[in-house]
């Protein structure tokens, strides 16, 4: 199995930030996790339920348990295809996003994906017209840079993904992924250019990067690392960054190979991220999953790898409510198929979706100073 599983909530959680109006009040920015020299904590801000209660609820539980946010949120590919300064209300969703994060003592890392979170073989939100569309595209190439440079004006992140488990896009399309590493370099310049202090990275799935799900490994060997996928971004990488879930590779938190992570400590001396990730609390799909898992979990990446760890994003504070989202999500016309993948991260939260704690929430809380 290839993950291409990531969420749609953060698609919901920008719908229904919409019908709040426009920019909320903005709070006074305190001093930055990133200059305090230790690991900052967080989790994508996905609500347990979609309605804007669970939203402002859950950046303030968020407050509780992390320094960070990670916003992820593909590309308004019309309202940039021309300039970076159009009106947007993609933007202005995302402002909001943020400005809820400063009210709760949160900052934002900003990653900007243009592809289809729950099927990474497609791009998300494409006009029509731009049917076979790719990165060779001008149009393509015009929003997405375009796009970016708009978010670091806004948002003056410290940390810039411009790309989401490229690795597997990689894979699917060997001959598109030239297209992409340009328009990375590209991109990666006209950022450095405006703000040289900005720490620009993409991601990589590190269970597929492994070669770790037969269907996705393209007759490569099982544990042997695709690194040329990542050492085709250098010297224009300011992090290596990954996303794990184990969960679809190992039977249980306790198969995680002790040192399963620490190839990357060797690989590169630079620094390292986690910008997604978790493990299922109970069987989801064809997975296994309890408790204790998401406690080993945990325990396998800050004792192989957090030392070196500039951020850890972990993917749910609290489990979904899949009831909730799958309504939302087919009045927004979501597939079956799309809903039946998001149901599989249903569990992987650290509470369940009525703020009940599981037992890693303590584990993940003990990390933090």
């Amino acid at each position: 199995m290839r993950t291409n599983l990531k969420l749609g909530a953060g698609a919901l959680l920008l719908t229904i930030l919409a019908c709040s109006g426009g920019p909320l009040p903005t709070p006074t920015a305190d001093a930055s996790i990133f200059d305090s020299g230790r690991t900052a904590y967080g989790f994508f801000p996905s609500p347990p339920e979609a309605s804007l209660e669970s939203i402002r609820q859950t950046f303030h539980d968020l407050g509780e348990h992390g320094d960070v946010v990670l916003v992820q949120q593909n590309i308004a590919w019309e309202d940039f295809l021309d300039s970076p300064d159009g009106d947007s209300q993609r933007i202005t969703d995302i402002l909001n996003q943020e400005i809820l994060a400063r009210q709760n003592g949160l900052e934002v890392i900003f990653v900007v994906d243009p592809l289809n979170g729950l099927n990474r073989r497609e791009f998300a939100g494409l006009p029509e017209g731009w049917a076979g569309a790719d990165f060779g595209m001008a149009e393509v190439r015009r929003s997405y840079l375009n796009f970016t440079l708009r978010v670091l004006r806004e948002l003056h992140p410290r940390y810039l993904g411009l790309a989401s488990e490229i690795n597997t896009y990689a894979d699917a399309f060997p001959d598109d992924f030239p297209n992409f590493l340009s328009l990375y370099r590209e991109t990666y310049a006209a950022v450095k250019a405006e703000s040289p202090e900005t720490q620009v990275f993409v991601t990589f799935q590190w269970e597929d990067l492994n070669n770790l799900f037969p269907t996705g490994a393209e007759g490569r060997n099982p544990s042997e690392a695709n690194w040329d996928q990542v050492e085709a971004f250098e010297p224009e990488l300011d992090l290596w960054v990954i996303s794990s879930y184990p969960f679809a590779a190992f039977s249980s938190g306790a198969a995680i190979p002790a040192d399963y992570y620490t190839p990357l400590l060797t690989r590169t001396d630079k620094p390292l991220a986690v910008a997604e990730g978790g493990y299922t609390s109970r069987p989801a799909g064809p997975f296994h999953g309890a408790p204790q898992d998401q406690v080993d979990y945990l325990n396998a990446i800050h004792d192989q790898i957090a030392d070196r760890l500039q951020f850890w994003i972990y993917l749910l504070l609290s489990d979904f409510n899949l009831d909730s989202y799958a309504a939302a999500m087919r009045q927004q016309g979501a597939s079956q198929a799309d809903i039946d993948t998001l149901a599989i991260f249903g569990s992987v939260g650290l509470r369940e979706f009525d703020g009940t704690p599981k037992p890693a929430l303590e584990v993940w809380d003990s990390f933090r100073p």
